[in-house]
């Protein structure tokens, strides 16, 4: 009886949030729905064509057709001119993906002499290829054959994620694996995931565990990892089922936003919010299964890099839904805290003191657990403190040679991978005064006057400690891979480039 009612109120709530939601976007209008809101673009891959699509290249050339879909349907739609300045869909605006070169909404490939190893690097939910530009080339310096992937429903226009699987990106996925070990060989082959790409990661690494996939990943590393979500998120499955009703299709939508970044999308479909809950939730369950007899053994060697703070994912998710089930086979945390100097606590919301406090004490932790923060409240200087599976405290300080930007108070979910120098994302406006720049910006004035959201601009969009993420990602690839470290190149100016 306890249970039936429980369930009663959950629905009940589930109705109240749906009659506010539909009140709001129906009742009240909303943001009008564009082009590419609405075109389905029938070129994009499924999972149910993997008889069709049989390799990477095949995708490549499917998605060659989804491209030139994306321009007849959407683009040519689409006005141009002043008024569509800062629209991605209007040909030539500033915002117009098709500017760059390459056009990073792409899946790419950097190709390499006698590679070392694969590199597969999948990005995250609405966003592009783009998110590992930097890493890409860093690691393909490196000698890695790397293979940057466009997942399924990305890349072109938001209405790509109203009915997209996540089932559809695992095939993707498996394509991309078996491309990089056709060209390496016998070669370690290393996935690198984003957000949503962390669980397909993990998804394809217990997979081939269970040997229903290949080659098994030499090691993991996971930036801001969709591990865990809030609960509300299976509220997207609810809102997804609703918005089928006649006269409720705005339901398919949890934002509408404007379209002016090139390589993300802005507006987010229910149905998006509800392939990262159900992947999620099967992966998390699948860990804890296998971790029921005890630690999880020959699980690859697998970094993952999580701010304290994060507004998309849950931090405890990370150590209870995952590292807490690893055998002590090397595997690590590395947290960036808040800035100590800047954040007063008076200010603060939720200060994250209590879940590093925890980590950087709990002596049953079978990983690694490193702490980038202050040396002092009363310092911006960076060190950061290392902790040894199993021990009761740091016993480790390694100074940085790096420090907190005054106007920087955390890192965010959407700024680990990407580098101060990033011409789009990063700390300080390009050289090129015609390049669209949507970083760190100091305006100050009225509400309501910019086009982009004030809240949209407060994100944090670079990662100030970027240099160390990706040095410890090259070490943590070469290590992982059984082989000695080669002598590090560096990004230097190359990583704006494309080989």
């Amino acid at each position: 009886m306890i249970g039936r009612i429980s369930r009663c109120l959950i629905w009940g709530l589930f109705g109240c949030i749906g009659v506010a939601m539909t009140w709001y976007f129906v009742g009240r209008g909303g943001p009008s729905l564009e082009p590419w809101h609405t075109e389905a673009l029938s070129a994009e891959f499924t999972a149910k064509e993997v008889d069709a699509v049989r390799t990477f290249d095949d995708y490549r050339q499917l998605e060659g057709k989804l491209f030139a879909q994306l321009e007849e349907q959407v683009y040519l739609r689409v006005g141009t001119g002043p008024a569509y300045a800062l629209v991605r869909y209007s040909s030539g605006s500033a915002a117009d993906p098709q500017l760059y070169a390459p056009n990073w909404n792409r899946s790419f490939e950097l190709a390499t002499d006698s590679p070392v190893g694969g590199a597969l690097l999948l990005h995250g939910m609405s966003d592009s290829p783009y998110t590992f530009r930097a890493l890409g080339v860093a690691l393909n310096q490196r000698k890695y054959w790397v293979v940057g992937l466009r997942l399924p429903g990305h890349g072109t226009a938001p209405s790509g994620l109203l009915n997209i699987t996540w089932e559809d990106m695992a095939a993707a996925v498996q394509l991309g694996m078996e491309h990089l070990a056709s060209k390496v060989g016998h070669q370690p082959i290393h996935v690198l995931g984003y957000s949503t790409g962390a669980p397909l990661a993990l998804n394809f690494t217990l997979d081939a565990l269970e040997g229903k996939a290949s080659p098994l990943p030499a090691g993991l590393v996971l930036i801001s990892p969709a591990v865990g979500l809030h609960p509300a998120a299976k509220l997207a499955g609810v809102l997804n089922r609703l918005s089928a009703v006649p006269g409720l299709a705005r339901l398919a939508w949890l934002s509408i936003e404007p379209e002016f970044d090139p390589f993300k999308y802005n507006s987010f479909a229910t149905n998006a919010g509800m392939q990262v809950s159900r992947l999620t939730r099967d992966v998390a369950r699948r860990i804890a299964v296998r971790g029921r007899s005890g630690p999880i053994r020959g699980f690859p060697p697998t970094l993952v890099f999580k701010s304290a703070v994060d507004a998309t994912v849950s931090a405890d998710a990370v150590v209870d839904n995952l590292l807490k089930h690893l055998g002590a086979d090397g595997h690590e945390l590395v947290l960036f805290d808040i800035n100590r100097f800047a954040a007063k606590s008076t200010l603060l919301i939720d200060d994250p003191s209590p879940l590093s406090d925890r980590l950087m004490t709990d002596a049953t932790l079978p990983f690694t657990v490193t702490l980038v923060t202050n040396e002092s409240p009363q310092s911006r200087s960076v060190i950061a403190r290392r902790k040894a599976p199993f021990a009761r405290a740091a016993a480790e300080i390694t100074h940085l040679d790096l420090s907190w930007p005054t106007e920087v108070i955390s890192l965010s979910h959407v700024a680990l991978p990407f580098p101060p120098d990033d011409p789009l994302y990063g700390q300080h406006f390009p050289k090129d005064d015609k390049v669209l720049f949507l970083g760190q910006m100091a305006i100050r004035g009225e509400r309501g006057l910019l086009r982009i959201s004030s809240e949209w601009l407060l994100r944090l969009r670079f990662n100030p400690f970027y240099d160390f993420l990706e040095s410890r990602t090259l070490e943590w690839v070469d290590n992982a891979g059984g082989r000695q470290a080669v002598s590090n190149v560096g990004r230097g100016s190359q990583c704006g480039d494309y080989p």
